[in-house]
């Protein structure tokens, strides 16, 4: 373990009575997002990352749904969640501490080119999303130290970056696009509506049409392709561009009306659900 002030240290005793997040973004990773946590309760709704989203959980339990599959996990074990799949998350009896990173596809492949000297093929993902790997956990959570505590651009970069490295040399793979369908097709042309449109107020038969579908074949279809349904899809989009303009310096109640929430309320609901922060302690860093 890396030295830290006393302060720091206290992260990482046994669980504290009460939840609580440090959310900072790491200019030696290119403002890479970072997250060091204690949730009790606090539970995640469904939601999707724009970037990659690795960690491991110090103590305690989560239990997690990603593409389909609900389980357990704790000490020993690594998220390698891709880009783009939809997962939630909840504390099991006492809760649980975590450290997760966000590194986008850029960073992640930068990284990787660096580390082998050549460059890769093709793009990096990660064929499953949880797992069990002791040692690797144990190095990533050193690695996330260092970036926590503010070593040295030398000595945090080293060991983050050696720790991707291993993590996609022992579990990753290249991407492999699954063949196309006709329903397949429909509900992606249904989700790159919903993208295209996430500030309006779009209905179901609308959405509907748009995909060719049944308004019933439509919700089967969707949830079968990313496992949740257009309407928690939509809001998950919303909220993505609302932490794209929070990073920018937005003011939350503006971005809560141009995202297509309500009102302000409704929108720091949604977004403390998906990001386990609100929108302000978000902004601030």
């Amino acid at each position: 373990m890396q030295n830290i002030s006393q302060e720091q240290a206290a992260d990482f005793m046994p669980l504290a009575p009460a939840e609580a997040t440090r959310f900072w973004r790491d200019s030696r990773f290119g403002g890479m997002e970072c997250l060091s946590a204690t949730f009790l309760t606090h539970e995640f709704a469904p939601h999707a990352h724009d970037t990659f989203s690795i960690g491991a959980i110090e103590e305690g339990a989560q239990l997690a749904t990603i593409r389909g599959t609900r389980e357990a996990s704790g000490p020993g074990d690594l998220y390698l969640i891709n880009p783009g799949e939809t997962h939630d998350g909840a504390p099991m009896a006492g809760g649980y501490r975590y450290r997760m990173i966000y590194p986008d596809l850029t960073l992640f492949r930068e990284i990787l080119e660096d580390v082998t000297g050549k460059p890769f093929q093709g793009t990096p993902a990660f064929g499953r999303q949880i797992l069990r790997d002791q040692a690797l956990a144990d190095a990533f959570h050193a690695a996330h130290r260092t970036l926590e505590a503010g070593a040295g651009a030398l000595e945090s970069g080293q060991a983050m970056f050696q720790v991707l490295d291993a993590m996609f040399r022992r579990h990753g793979s290249a991407i492999v696009v699954p063949a196309g369908t006709t329903e397949r097709t429909a509900v992606r042309r249904a989700r790159d509506y919903l993208v295209d449109n996430f500030a309006s107020d779009i209905g179901l038969e609308e959405l509907a049409a748009v995909a060719g579908l049944s308004r019933a074949h439509l919700i089967r279809a969707f949830r079968k392709e990313f496992h949740i349904t257009p309407h928690s899809f939509l809001t998950d989009i919303r909220i993505r561009e609302a932490r794209r303009r929070l990073r920018t310096g937005g003011q939350p109640a503006e971005i809560a009306l141009e995202c297509g929430f309500a009102d302000q309320a409704h929108f720091t609901r949604h977004f403390k659900a998906r990001t386990g922060l609100t929108p302000g302690q978000y902004r601030a860093r």
